[in-house]
């Protein structure tokens, strides 16, 4: 009679345990034959196997090894998950309450969800340095983006720009004003505002509203006009053009026609767009003839993340009338118009920031290719506006940003380029309507079909440009948020606390950061408000769970200026502020 499978589980499984066993009584020797032993079976087996067999067995492992490693996955994710419940549990819980449990011996400020620590995160692509909890693709697009650093510029300017020297502070304090008297381009916006509402000249930003848009003219004025910028270029000699600029700019003072003389030498010397645009100019042989700059053509063995001014291949002369791609930048010899540029051309920030990209190089323009680091080839894919000016605006390890030593003008050029931004995301919104399934806002559609007020004429309406509630601002996002804060309000009531929070400029994250002579409202790449009063503070509407009684108000409100022997701290913040 055959015995029960209990029983022959059971001789199963003390067989097992008696050759686990054997093997932990076996000697290194023993075990290093027997695994050779093994490794010879196994290769016989093997060789002996079809292909199917072999892509079967394969398949079975590559099976196992999967399932074993999701299960694997699985417990350490649920692992981190519980230690980061407790962690946040623990946090939390040491702060129910504590302005009832003040200790002045706790250093509070210290506490890792105050201080936010250093800027020290650096990125393994570009060695942008980031705080801790900033996001890894805000620099380059973790590595997608690879662009030429801004090269140092020379003497006279590097003086003036790094400088201590009474002539580097009077060109750091105007330096919008000295940027406006070599631009070539004219500089335009529905409103554009430099100083406080009220009128106050305190803390002053630069701001604008409505459509950006940057000008060109002629080569020559019309009769009777006086030079404006581009034309300034080809005046006589070198006295003549200094006097327009400084009578054009309001610029009486010696020491800054002083500096604009040494500018003037400069760029004459380095801006190798403006020495190109003077070597085709003869070649205009009357009125009916003009430059085109052309807008995407990059220079044929030129490094795709590399930026050079244009060459005297991307520049023609060509008679007005001709087909011209609409991005190109057209300068006629003289008339009396002037042309927008498009802020896809790439030398767009070239003509208006000279200063800035004082070898008239190339910037933003379509034909920058995204990088891929895992196989270091370029892609088809193209780098963004966003992506670029992010790139271009970080701090970086062992290297000097230029960029960021430009305050005011460095504060136009960086609202300048967010419009830039913002005009790429409504083209692209514009031209994606039907993918942001736009036919579906029913309410657009009723309002046209139904004409309520009988004034409404379909054919005057112009085409349906609904923008999605991603888009910061829109009616879509406005009202998404005001019916988050009226759901709050119905669910949990009115708020129990209302709660001003205001910068800091002496915070050590901020003043770690700025360059040398450099004070916070300089920097705009680290503090940042939309209302540019000052720098940022935040209003936060607080629901408690555990509410505070009124009488228990007095002990966290006091009226009385703290004891300096107990609390030289706060002491010291009290009677400061």
């Amino acid at each position: 009679m055959p015995p029960k499978k209990s029983n022959l589980n059971n001789a199963s499984s003390k067989g097992s345990r008696r050759k686990r066993v054997e093997r932990a009584q076996q000697l290194p020797e023993q075990i290093e034959t027997r695994n050779a032993a093994q490794r010879i079976r196994t290769a016989e087996s093997r060789a002996r196997e079809s292909q199917e067999q072999r892509d079967e067995r394969m398949q079975q492992n590559i099976t196992r090894t999967r399932a074993a490693r999701e299960r694997n996955i699985a417990t350490v994710r649920e692992r981190d998950r519980q230690r980061q419940r407790i962690s946040r549990s623990l946090t939390r819980a040491s702060f129910v309450r504590l302005a009832f449990e003040y200790a002045p011996d706790i250093n509070y400020s210290a506490h890792s969800k105050i201080a936010i620590g250093r800027m020290d995160k650096v990125c393994q692509y570009c060695q942008a340095l980031k705080f801790r909890n900033e996001g890894a693709g805000m620099c380059c697009a973790s590595g997608k983006v690879v662009l030429s650093p801004l090269p140092a510029p020379p003497e006279p300017l590097l003086s003036l720009l790094t400088g201590n020297s009474d002539d580097s502070k009077l060109f750091l304090r105007k330096i919008r004003k000295f940027n406006s008297c070599f631009q070539m381009t004219s500089f335009g916006a529905t409103k554009i505002c430099d100083r406080a509402s009220d009128g106050r000249n305190f803390e002053t930003t630069f701001k604008i509203q409505g459509q950006v848009y940057h000008k060109i003219g002629s080569l020559m004025p019309m009769p009777d006009n006086n030079p404006k910028f581009l034309q300034i270029y080809f005046m006589g000699d070198c006295e003549e053009r200094v006097t327009t600029r400084c009578l054009y700019n309001f610029i009486e003072q010696a020491e800054e026609r002083a500096i604009v003389i040494l500018l003037e030498n400069f760029l004459e010397d380095h801006n190798q767009l403006i020495q190109l645009i003077k070597r085709v100019s003869p070649r205009l042989q009357n009125d009916n003839y003009q430059i085109v700059i052309k807008a995407d053509k990059v220079p044929l063995g030129e490094h795709a993340g590399r930026f050079n001014a244009p060459t005297v291949d991307e520049v023609a002369v060509i008679m007005v009338g001709d087909p011209v791609d609409k991005r190109s930048i057209q300068i006629t010899r003289r008339d009396n118009t002037v042309s927008t540029i498009s802020d896809l051309h790439r030398s767009y920030d070239a003509l208006q920031y000279p200063l800035i990209f004082w070898q008239g190089q190339d910037e933003y323009h379509l034909n920058i290719k995204q990088y891929d680091p895992n196989t270091g080839d370029y892609r088809n894919n193209k780098v963004s506006s966003m992506n670029y000016y992010a790139h271009r605006i970080m701090v970086r390890q062992h290297q000097d940003n230029y960029i960021l030593r430009y305050r005011q003008l460095f504060h136009k050029y960086i609202v300048d380029m967010y419009a830039k931004v913002e005009s790429e995301r409504l083209r692209f919104l514009r031209f994606n309507q039907a993918k942001l399934r736009s036919e579906e806002y029913i309410h657009l559609r009723d309002a046209v079909v139904g004409n309520i007020d009988g004034n409404l004429n379909p054919n005057d309406i112009g085409n349906a440009f609904i923008l999605p509630s991603s888009y910061i601002g829109s009616p879509w996002n406005m009202q998404e948020y005001m019916q988050d804060a009226m759901t709050y309000v119905r669910h949990y009531g009115r708020p129990d606390l209302f709660i001003t929070f205001t910068c800091n400029p002496n915070w050590e994250e901020i003043q770690t950061l700025l360059l040398p002579g450099q004070q916070a409202i300089h920097r705009h790449d680290l503090t940042a408000q939309w209302q540019k009063r000052g720098l940022p503070h935040a209003h936060i509407l607080v629901w408690l769970k555990d509410r505070i009684r009124p009488e228990e108000i007095d002990q966290i409100i006091s009226a009385e200026i703290p004891d300096p022997l107990i609390d030289q701290e706060l002491f010291d913040i009290v009677t400061k502020h």
